[in-house]
């Protein structure tokens, strides 16, 4: 138990608490399922007669339920509780899972796809802005990677067991217990839902000034709209996540295809790459989550886009197993710096009746701009060739490590976090 504890002079500082727990225990099972099936949803597409191009309109098309819903996901947990909109989100993840069981095609995939992203739309934001909830500004960071690093158990588990049932026993087996494992967690959420409401777990909810109307959402929006155009750090912040955004979806949904179709790997060995990825994450972020309560969220960040630079450079020179096995642990080791600073600096810098909105917006990838990215990245494919799509990212993640070290200064920092802490001492204004 020593992960979940701090110590601190005769005095232990429980990091994570019971509900905190079970809670986590939901979003393992979840997304143990959700990882199985993601890294081969495109080897999937195109066993059902996809081309790579189809595959690119595929998940644009797609990423319309979550760019209308993702935002409106947040508030409503802003308004309602979290654990109330994760269960709201997991019942409709648990009929799009059914549909990709019984999908005749990869038309038919597109309403199976459509309906299991709303799960997404409420339980990101909602996640994240629980276990804001749970910890304090000194610790936050910490909080953050412990739990991360808890949940990467999904990603050591899910993606090596997607590669072995689809490779033994097909893609429809490998939903079968797809299905399984959300139904479970499905079942744990509602309950933890119903219980919250029956006021047992009553910390688990968000204040009570906000409610379920059109005034709160235009409230928040309005709001959130404000912050990101004031030109400090939610602003860089905002911009940074939609540059990553764009490129990470112009090449991500092509690399099980990469690796497949002109590697020649199979799909336990790209099953591995995300467990060997997830596995240097578990190590190393209660690393990244000291790193950004000691050192400061703008060296986590700015490291991570360097780590993100390097191991896309690796990628794009790679021609092996083992070189595209480093470029995930590069990944991972980026991701463990970048995620708790992240999320960190997001929940410090937004009022705390508007984070389920403020993670809403930014852990979104699929805005008005990042729409039409995976069916560019199919473009970019077949005009340029394969590695055309992975230059994307490795080009801005190089850039954004200079720009985000002089735009988050400290000073922007400090004045955002006291910003959002005198709207949260006088909620009428926030």
């Amino acid at each position: 138990m020593r992960l979940i504890s701090l110590r601190k002079g005769r005095n232990a500082t429980t990091l994570l608490n019971a509900t905190l727990v079970v809670f986590l225990a939901a979003m393992i099972l979840a997304n143990i399922a959700s990882s199985m099936e993601n890294p081969l949803m495109p080897l999937y597409l195109q066993s059902l007669g996809a081309s790579v191009q189809q595959v690119g309109l595929f998940f644009t098309l797609t990423a319309i339920v979550p760019l209308v819903f993702q935002i409106l996901g947040g508030f409503i947990s802003d308004s309602i509780g979290r654990l109330q909109a994760i269960a709201i989100g997991s019942t409709a993840g648990l009929i799009g899972y059914i549909g990709y069981v019984l999908a005749p095609s990869w038309k038919w995939l597109l309403l199976a796809q459509g309906v299991a992203s709303l799960a997404f739309c409420f339980v990101a934001p909602s996640f994240q802005a629980f276990i804001a909830e749970q910890s304090s500004e000194e610790t936050r960071g910490r909080v953050f990677s412990v739990v991360d690093s808890v949940y990467m158990i999904v990603g050591v588990i899910g993606p090596p067991l997607g590669g072995y049932v689809s490779k033994y026993y097909g893609y429809r087996a490998m939903f079968g217990v797809a299905l399984v494992l959300y139904g479970s967690a499905t079942m744990i959420r509602i309950y933890m839902a119903r219980k919250a409401n029956s006021g047992a777990a009553r910390e688990s909810s968000p204040p009570a000034r906000d409610r379920l109307t059109f005034a709160g959402l235009k409230h928040n929006l309005v709001s959130m709209a404000s912050m990101v155009l004031a030109g400090g750090v939610i602003t860089w912040l905002f911009i940074s996540d939609g540059i990553g955004d764009v490129a990470y979806s112009i090449a991500s949904r092509f690399e099980p295809l990469y690796y497949s179709n002109i590697i020649g790997l199979d799909n336990t060995q790209i099953g591995s790459f995300l467990s060997a990825h997830h596995l240097v994450m578990m190590a190393l972020l209660p690393v990244g989550g000291w790193f950004a309560d000691r050192v400061g969220e703008r060296a986590g960040i700015v490291l991570s886009n360097v780590a993100f630079a390097a191991g896309f450079a690796v990628f794009l020179a790679g021609k092996s197993y083992g070189h595209f096995m480093l470029v995930w642990i590069i990944l991972g080791t980026g991701a463990s710096f970048g995620r708790p600073a992240y999320n960190s600096l997001i929940s410090k810098a937004v009022p705390l009746s508007m984070r389920g909105t403020a993670f809403g917006l930014f852990t979104t990838s699929l805005g008005l701009v990042s729409l039409p990215a995976p069916y560019i990245g199919g473009l970019l494919w077949n005009s340029f060739g394969p590695k055309a799509t992975f230059v994307v990212p490795f080009a801005a993640s190089l850039a954004a490590a200079p720009l985000l070290w002089v735009k988050l200064s400290p000073a922007e920092i400090a004045k955002s976090v006291k910003k959002a802490s005198e709207a949260a001492e006088s909620p009428a204004e926030a």
